[in-house]
């Protein structure tokens, strides 16, 4: 058996790690935390936009309890598929899947709430001129839940669209490296 022999008067408290990870990798990691906890919360989102649709449709509770979905709220189930690119993409990396999912978020996901917006602002109009309400969700106006769905929502395919861009360029700019290597 060997034994390490340590110089007298050292602890080996002075030793400094010889590799270091490139600020880079650093941010590519950092973006791929980041855009993993807005998938979650798109998740969240779209799982309470198709209860309501799938409870409405399928009528397992009465109307008066769950109204029936608004137009927009159809097409932004198809928003799943922004998600699953998107996550699809972060494990390997993979470029293709990142832009297939920045593409498909500005269809699916940000087009239904801007139409969404514009189609309930007449309800929303009238709510807040006239105080009637017509369609509720758990005894709360059904356009003002909505709407603080749509405000978050918007928000995070804001951020997640604003973060899966740094990590394509950060991505780019990994492969552009290595080429040049």
């Amino acid at each position: 058996m060997t034994s390490r022999v340590r110089t007298a008067g050292t602890n080996g408290g002075g030793f400094k790690p010889k590799e270091k990870v490139a600020p880079l990798y650093q941010m590519s990691a950092s973006l791929k935390s980041e855009v993993r906890k807005l998938n979650l919360v798109h998740l969240l989102i779209w799982l309470l936009v198709a209860a309501q649709v799938t409870v409405s449709h399928f009528r397992l509770v009465s109307h008066d309890t769950v109204s029936t979905p608004y137009q927009w709220e159809y097409p932004y189930l198809l928003s799943a598929l922004p998600l699953l690119c998107s996550s699809l993409s972060l494990p390997k990396n993979n470029i293709s899947y990142l832009v297939i999912s920045m593409i498909s978020a500005g269809l699916f996901s940000v087009a239904p709430l801007i139409y969404g917006g514009m189609e309930m602002f007449p309800v929303a109009q009238q709510l807040y001129r006239h105080g009637k309400a017509y369609r509720f969700i758990f005894g709360f106006s059904a356009v003002t839940v909505m709407y603080i769905i749509m405000v978050v929502a918007v928000q995070v395919h804001a951020w997640q669209l604003y973060y899966m861009k740094k990590l394509l360029d950060s991505w780019f700019d990994a492969t552009q490296e290595k080429k040049k290597k």
